[in-house]
């Protein structure tokens, strides 16, 4: 460094360093009413040692064990100051020592620094320095030299009226666990001129700024700051504030770190004024509020490691917004080049709309943007210059139809290889799903790409639900109750099902595919009826089941049922014909859980009585060696009630009364086998071709129609056992699976017991 440099110094800090002179070249001659120690000497004083200020030479040690001190002066040697122990106003110079262990330092009125340091170090421990008109600590470099001043304080408080600590060129001051304030109300927490400050699970806080950045002279410019878990508070000004004046400029390095929180009076986090440069890095933080640059200084700020930053920018030069972290608008925003890391940019809230105008873009980055469909007001991303990567547009879903068939501009660029599309390809709006459109280079969402939106899905699937929820319920008369051939219909009996199945249903023209997976059990009581041929059997049962719907973009359904029915069976033993029919009444509760195109919630609940009843015929042929095979033909059918609902996100739905019809033919093959025990086992395998008639089921949708079309074929395969255990006890167990056109059953699994008596 030259000369010069050494002698262009602010006038401020020149000020300032001149009593730190003033006092070295002062104190020989002033010998009345002190206690020196020369230099090479030693000496520790107790509590009750008499008040004194002491100066101490070079190389000599004063260590104070509770005693009560005026003013210090040390000059090239060491002051130990441990618990107990009061002092005033301390001044060390030329490479000094001075350590402090649970000490109260409380300044005189005309000092100008609590501890001032010229090129030496301070270790401050579990202490209170106080300057109630004056700097708490001020380090600084000796005036003609590069040897600056050091102080590293923990667990500490450091008060100051108009500077809470305060650093020059090649100094550095180091906080852990304490607090650092400026008390008047243009006060500052911490002032630098050039040097470096690390603050760590600390608090800093100023009467104006909680932080000001300044230099010492034209080269001596470059003040850091790091801050790690650490809050700044600037109470009536910003947190933080880098300076430039007519004398010179300010370059800036600023780390924000680990939850460390900025917080402004005036609502700004940052301000760079008069000429200067800020670059401010935020790692795993969390920010709020503005960052403000005067025209002709710079800012440039980094958000990485999922770092937040809620607020606005007003003429940043550069922002980057590096993976996982995030950038909140609150108001129209400037910035000059945005460098998108994998970052997202968040346009404010549902209701405000705002403007983002940035120079250049580049790099890969998502924009959560809100858009009213109802009126055309909508955030705007506007780049004058070029756009480069590929850009990801989260335009916020709503259950509202669109009230127009307007284009709606979103983004602006000047040119570019820069592209934009939607996330999950479309977002969501009302019933219907709408895609996005580049003309030159712009970009607009656009009302003729549609299809059904995530909501409308989630409707048209629920409404869906109640044929596979109450055909699950029935099945056929083998599955529900078991082999009733083994009690040859003359006994009382009660019966148990607990039931299982899994149904994949196509997705249509509406889009509306889903899978539904249903548990639940059947409880039964019947007898024989006296009247008739005495072959007729007649029972009750009453049930409950829960269906579960996975639905598009990871929204889900559920389908609570509860039901009542009775039923009647009639077995001709000698000729093998059976009859079986089945009447149940269901209510079902429903909760539709719609997970949007922007990633929002919505939801809603409805419920709805349905009817449903079965006739099947069939007949029991026995073949040698104890095979049978058992042909039969089933109608089913199921009329649910209508009903309309709304979801929270302002979509209502009304399902007109809807229908199933299902013939089935199919045939079962098996044996008897019997066990030297006395039980029978009967294997068998059944398979079936289904049909569902019924072609029109409609749906409203906003006023939109839709139709829930279900009809086709589709062909089942069953494999099982019953058992009788003894004359009373019968078991059963059934394992089924389909594949038809629009509905496929994977799996359905039952398991039956019946006692008779």
């Amino acid at each position: 460094m030259s000369i010069n440099a050494l002698f262009k110094k602010h006038p401020l800090a020149i000020a300032l360093q001149v009593p730190v002179v003033s006092f070295l070249m002062l104190t020989t001659p002033l010998v009345e009413a002190r206690s020196e120690l020369h230099p090479g000497m030693e000496r520790t004083i107790e509590q009750g040692h008499r008040e004194d200020d002491w100066v101490i030479g070079e190389n000599a040690h004063l260590t104070s064990n509770g005693a009560t001190l005026r003013q210090s002066k040390v000059t090239a040697g060491k002051l130990t100051l441990n618990t107990g122990t009061t002092a005033q106003d301390i001044h060390a110079a030329r490479g000094s020592q001075v350590t402090l262990n649970g000490t109260t330092v409380v300044a005189r009125s005309s000092a100008a620094s609590a501890i001032n340091l010229q090129g030496s170090q301070a270790d401050i421990h579990g202490s209170t320095i106080t300057h109630t008109n004056g700097i708490g600590i001020s380090a600084a470099r000796n005036f003609l030299t590069n040897d600056g001043s050091t102080v590293n304080v923990f667990d500490s408080i450091i008060k100051g009226s108009t500077r809470g600590a305060f650093a020059t060129a090649f100094s550095q001051l180091n906080f852990t666990d304490s607090q650092v304030i400026g008390t008047d109300e243009d006060g500052v927490g911490i002032l630098l001129w050039g040097a470096e400050a690390n603050a760590i699970n600390s608090h800093i806080i100023g009467g104006e700024n909680g932080v000001r950045l300044s230099y010492e002279s034209d080269d001596l410019n470059t003040s850091t700051l790091v801050l790690d878990r650490t809050s700044v508070e600037g109470r009536n000004g910003a947190a933080l504030l880098v300076e430039g004046d007519a004398y010179g400029s300010t370059e800036a390095n600023i780390q924000v770190r680990n939850g460390s929180t900025l917080t402004g009076g005036n609502g700004n986090i940052l301000e760079v004024i008069g000429g200067s440069t800020a670059n401010m890095n935020v790692d795993n933080s969390s920010l709020v509020g503005d960052v403000e640059v005067e025209e002709g200084s710079t800012a440039k700020l980094q958000l990485n490691n999922g770092s937040w930053l809620t607020g606005q920018l007003k003429n940043v030069a550069e922002l980057s917004v590096n993976e996982a972290s995030h950038w909140v608008l609150v108001g129209n925003s400037e910035v000059g080049d945005l460098k998108m890391g994998g970052g997202t940019v968040h346009f404010g809230g549902a209701d405000e709309f705002y403007q983002l105008d940035v120079k250049s873009l580049s790099g890969d980055g998502t924009y959560i943007m809100h858009t009213d469909f109802s009126n055309g007001q909508t955030d705007f991303l506007n780049v004058e210059g070029q756009a480069e990567g590929r850009h990801s547009l989260l335009l916020a879903a709503t259950g509202s139809e669109l009230s127009n068939a307007q284009p709606v501009h979103v983004v602006h660029t000047e040119g570019g290889a820069g592209k934009f599309s939607l996330v999950g390809g479309t977002v969501d709006v009302g019933a219907f799903a709408y895609g996005l459109k580049q003309e030159g280079t712009d970009w607009f969402l656009d009302p003729t790409r549609k299809g059904t939106s995530t909501s409308a899905h989630s409707v048209l699937a629920l409404f869906n639900t109640a044929p596979t929820v109450l055909y699950g319920e029935m099945t056929n008369l083998r599955t529900r109750m078991g082999e009733l051939r083994f009690s040859d219909g003359k006994s009382n009996g009660l019966w148990m099902r607990s039931y299982g199945n899994k149904y994949d249903v196509a997705a249509n023209k509406n889009g509306a595919g889903y899978s539904q997976t249903q548990k639940g059990f059947t409880i039964g009581a019947d007898a024989p009826l006296s009247g008739g041929d005495g072959q007729w059997l007649a029972g009750v049962m009453a049930g409950h089941s829960t269906s579960d719907l996975s639905l598009t973009r990871g929204s889900s359904g559920e389908v609570k049922s509860y039901y009542v029915g009775t039923y009647a069976t009639w077995i001709d033993a000698e000729s093998g014909l059976y009859f079986d029919g089945v009447v149940k009444l269901n209510r079902l509760h429903t909760d539709n859980n719609v997970t949007m195109s922007d990633g929002k919630k919505a939801k809603g609940n409805y419920a709805q009585n349905a009817v449903g009843a079965s006739a099947e015929f069939g007949r029991h042929i026995k073949l040698a060696d104890d095979f049978f095979v058992e042909p039969y033909a089933q109608l089913a059918t199921v009329i649910t009630q209508a009903q309309s609902y709304d979801l929270d996100n302002g979509l209502h739905a009304k399902g007109d009364r809807s229908s199933s019809v299902i013939g089935k033919v199919g045939v079962t093959a098996g044996k008897n086998i019997q066990l030297d025990s006395g039980s029978v086992l009967q294997p068998y395998l059944r398979t079936a071709l289904a049909h569902e008639f019924d072609q029109s089921n409609k749906v409203f949708i906003n006023g939109q129609s839709f139709n829930n079309d279900l009809s086709g074929s589709r062909v089942e395969l069953a494999a099982g056992m019953a058992v009788s255990m003894s004359k009373n006890l019968k078991l059963h167990a059934d394992f089924e699976h389909s594949k038809g056109k629009a509905i496929d059953q994977p799996w359905g699994v039952n398991v039956g017991i019946r006692y008779d008596f």
